[in-house]
C-alpha cells in the first residue's frame, strides 16, 4: 500500500507513460493480447489507454494486472523488482549515514554511484533524494561551485515535482552554501524569495531554520542591524510556531548574532536557554553537537571560566567515545578541548588533543582543516616549535587560496598572520596581513 501511495503522491504520476510501457512489455514477453489481459474484468480499450500512458490506472487495477502478468506490483510502478528496490533504499540509507557521520567523500561518492544506477528512471521521489544529499555531500566536501550548481538545479524544478518541505531545504542549503562561497547577495535573495514577499508562508521548523540562514548572511555582509531585526522576529516566530526545535533554531541563531556583535553575555544566556530546551526534547546526536558549540561561545565570551568550559568538554568527549557518533563531532570536541588546554596555559596537553584532531582531518569540509591546522600551528608556536608551526600555517595558506574573500577568510587570514609574526616569518605575516584586509575589500 504505501507503494501506491508514493506513485499516486505528488510528483510521480508524471510516470505514468513509464508504467504503461512496462504493463505493454510484459504482457508482450507473456504472450497476451491486450483482451486476454483485460478479460473478464477490464476492457480491452483500457488496458489500450494504459498501455499508451492516456489513462493513469487505478490502485486496485495496478494490484490486478501484476498478478495478472504474474509479476511484481514494485515492477511496475517503478521499472525495478522488489530487490533491486531493497539494495537502492539500503544504498540510499548508507549514504545518508556517512553524511550523518562526517565521512562526506564517502557520502558524496555513494550518492554519485546511486544516481549513475539506471534504475533510478523509474524513481522520481528517490532519485531527488539522491540528488538532494549529493549536494549537501558536495558541499560538505567545500566543493561550493558544485553545491550551487545541484543545488538550484533542483530549486528550478517545476512545484508539481518536489514537496514544499523540500522546496525549502533545498532554499537553506542553496543560502548557505552562497554565503559560504562569498556571494552575500545570492544568499539573502534565495532566502527572501520565499520569507520576504508582501504574503509570507505560514511559519514553520522548515522556514524557522531558512530564517536562521537568512540572520547568518545579514550577519556576514555587516547588515547587522538588520541581523538583530530580523533575529528578534525570529524569535517572535518561533514562539508561534511552539516547537523545542524552532525555539532551539531561533535562540542558537540570535546567540552567533550576539557574539558576533560583541553582546558577549547575551549570547550566553540565549545559547543557555536553547541548550537547556534541547537538553529536554533533542536526540543525543544534536545534543551532543549543541553542547560542543555551546563550549566555542563560553571560550570566547568566558575566558575567565576557561576551566569549567573544559571540564564540560572532557564529559562530553568521553560520552562521545561510548556512543557511534560521527568522527565530525568528535574532532570539533577535541579542537575545543585544545584551545581551552591553552588558554589555561598547558600546551603541551594542547598538542595531545590537536594532534587527534589532525588525525581525523582527512577528508573533512575545508572549513574544519582550516581552523584545525591555524590552532595546531598557534599550539606548535606556543611549544617554540616553529618549523611545525610554519608548516601548518603554510597549510593554512593552501587552503585559503581556495576559499572565497569572505569576513570568515579575513579572520582566519588575520589569526595566521598573528602566529607568522610570533614565530619570526615577517615577510609571510605582513602577505597574510594583506589577505585579510583584501578579503574585507581594504
Amino acid at each position: 500500500m504505501l507503494l501506491l501511495k508514493r506513485y499516486f503522491s505528488r510528483g510521480n504520476v508524471i510516470g505514468q507513460d513509464l508504467v504503461g510501457q512496462r504493463i505493454k512489455n510484459v504482457r508482450r514477453q507473456r504472450g497476451f493480447s491486450q483482451a486476454q489481459l483485460a478479460h473478464p474484468e477490464l476492457s480491452d480499450s483500457y488496458v489500450s489507454l494504459i498501455e499508451s500512458g492516456k489513462r493513469t490506472p487505478t490502485p486496485a487495477v495496478l494490484e490486478l494486472l501484476a498478478e495478472k502478468l504474474d509479476c511484481s506490483l514494485t515492477y511496475l510502478i517503478n521499472g525495478v523488482t522488489a530487490e533491486q528496490m531493497e539494495e537502492i533504499e539500503l544504498a540510499l540509507r548508507y549514504a545518508r549515514l556517512a553524511l550523518d557521520n562526517g565521512e562526506v567523500a564517502e557520502a558524496r561518492a555513494r550518492y554519485a554511484e546511486l544516481l549513475d544506477d539506471s534504475g533510478l528512471v523509474g524513481l522520481p521521489q528517490v532519485r531527488q533524494d539522491a540528488e538532494y544529499g549529493l549536494a549537501l555531500a558536495t558541499h560538505a566536501c567545500g566543493d561550493l561551485e558544485a553545491a550551487i550548481a545541484l543545488l538550484d538545479g533542483l530549486r528550478r524544478r517545476p512545484s508539481a515535482a518536489m514537496a514544499p518541505e523540500r522546496h525549502v531545504s533545498v532554499a537553506i542549503a542553496l543560502s548557505r552554501s552562497y554565503r559560504e562561497s562569498g556571494d552575500l547577495l545570492q544568499a539573502v535573495r534565495v532566502a527572501e524569495d520565499i520569507l520576504g514577499g508582501a504574503v509570507r508562508p505560514v511559519w514553520s521548523e522548515g522556514l524557522i531554520e531558512l530564517g536562521t540562514a537568512l540572520l547568518a548572511a545579514y550577519a556576514e555582509r555587516g547588515d547587522l542591524l538588520r541581523a538583530h531585526q530580523f533575529g528578534a522576529e525570529l524569535l517572535a516566530a518561533a514562539e508561534l510556531v511552539g516547537t523545542p526545535r524552532a525555539t532551539v533554531l531561533a535562540l542558537w541563531a540570535e546567540a552567533i548574532v550576539a557574539a558576533e556583535t560583541g553582546r558577549l553575555d547575551e549570547a550566553v544566556s540565549l545559547a543557555n536557554k536553547a541548550l537547556a530546551i534541547y537538553s529536554e526534547n533533542g536526540d543525543s546526536r544534536g545534543i551532543a553537537g549543541l553542547r560542543i558549540d555551546y563550549a566555542q561561545i563560553l571560550l570566547m565570551a568566558r575566558p575567565a571560566e576557561v576551566a569549567a568550559c573544559r571540564d564540560m568538554l572532557i564529559r562530553v568527549e568521553s560520552e562521545l567515545q561510548e556512543s557511534s557518533i560521527g568522527a565530525t563531532f568528535k574532532m570539533k570536541c577535541a579542537h575545543h578541548l585544545a584551545r581551552a588546554e591553552l588558554m589555561l596555559g598547558h600546551p603541551e596537553r594542547a598538542r595531545e588533543h590537536i594532534q587527534s584532531v589532525l588525525n581525523m582531518i582527512e577528508d573533512m569540509p575545508k572549513e574544519l582543516q582550516t581552523e584545525a591546522r591555524l590552532l595546531a600551528g598557534e599550539t606548535m608556536a606556543e611549544l617554540d616549535l616553529s618549523e611545525e608551526a610554519s608548516r601548518q600555517l603554510t597549510a593554512v595558506a593552501d587552503l585559503l587560496e581556495q576559499a572565497p574573500p569572505t569576513r570568515q577568510a579575513a579572520h582566519w587570514w588575520l589569526s595566521a598572520a598573528q602566529v607568522l609574526e610570533r614565530i619570526d616569518e615577517p615577510a609571510r605575516s605582513v602577505d597574510a596581513y594583506q589577505r585579510a584586509l583584501a578579503c574585507v575589500g581594504l
